[in-house]
């Protein structure tokens, strides 16, 4: 019976993802920051 598991990603592809889901985090939060800066001191 063939096995269901899927494989495991390579390495540089699982880093890759880290730092794509680590940089889109950092985006958001500056966008947020801006916004609120923004909203705070017209």
């Amino acid at each position: 019976m063939p096995s269901i598991e899927p494989k495991e990603a390579p390495l540089w592809q699982r880093l890759l993802w880290m730092a794509a889901i680590w940089g889109a985090s950092v985006a958001v939060l500056g966008a947020v920051a801006f916004l609120i800066r923004a909203w705070l001191a017209p």
